[in-house]
């Protein structure tokens, strides 16, 4: 007989009910041998995972692929896990870091838009978009990101927005990273961070406010434009 781990009964009831506490539950079975939890852990978290590779990849294959590696690496890395960050938190950075590196051979290992400006705020918002319909939003990006019926609006505003600004709002704004960890991820200084994601949430709202803004608090801000010349004084 081998001495391969018992697998623990992954179904009894004292699973904690909640997301969090639950996967860190199924990450303590995972660690004593009990594979049932790991693929219990994984269907829980496998559609977020891929849902963040497609929106910085682009590419079903290449999302599928990232999604793979993704939790190949926590299987491997089990024991690294301590608990500071929640555990959709820590395998999401797993799956970021894996896209990222995809990303970076597709450029031939040439420095990436996201990783210029690592000196401090060199992005100062001088050139911010002027928004044409202001109100506050309903829910958090993060809470609208899951549902079904809202994600298809997101997805098309997000493929308009450039790269760098696009990575920092899905890392910070829909997965719930914190400014800190999202900046060592992208190699970029926390005040970059939090001008690009500036600059995302500037450009995403024009277009997403008017379908998620709250109405009763929506106002159309005046503009100062100078008035056209008289047909007259046209030179």
């Amino acid at each position: 007989m081998t001495d391969t781990p018992r697998a623990v009964d992954s179904s009894v009831d004292d699973q904690p009910a909640t997301g969090d506490q639950r996967q860190r539950w199924l990450i303590e079975k995972a660690r004593t041998g009990d594979f049932t939890a790991f693929e219990m852990l994984v269907q829980e978290l496998e559609p977020r995972v891929y849902r963040l590779a497609w929106r910085m990849l682009r590419q079903s294959h290449d999302a599928e692929d990232v999604t793979q590696q993704t939790f190949l690496s926590v299987i491997e890395h089990l024991e690294q896990y301590r608990g500071e960050a929640t555990v959709a938190a820590w395998v999401l950075r797993i799956a970021a870091n894996h896209a990222l590196k995809l990303l970076r051979r597709r450029r031939g290992m040439m420095v990436t838009s996201w990783e210029s400006g690592r000196g401090g705020d060199n992005e100062i918002a001088s050139s911010l978009p002027h928004p044409e319909v202001i109100a506050p939003w309903r829910e958090t990006p993060a809470d609208l990101a899951e549902r079904t019926e809202i994600r298809r609006l997101i997805d098309e505003a997000l493929i308009e927005l450039d790269e760098k600004y696009r990575l920092v709002f899905l890392l910070r704004d829909v997965e719930g990273l914190s400014v800190r960890e999202t900046a060592e991820l992208l190699g970029l200084s926390e005040a970059n961070v939090k001008v690009r994601l500036l600059r995302a949430r500037l450009q995403l709202r024009e277009r997403l406010t008017r379908v998620l803004g709250d109405e009763s608090r929506r106002a159309i801000p005046e503009h100062s434009h100078p008035p056209p010349p008289a047909e007259g004084n046209k030179v």
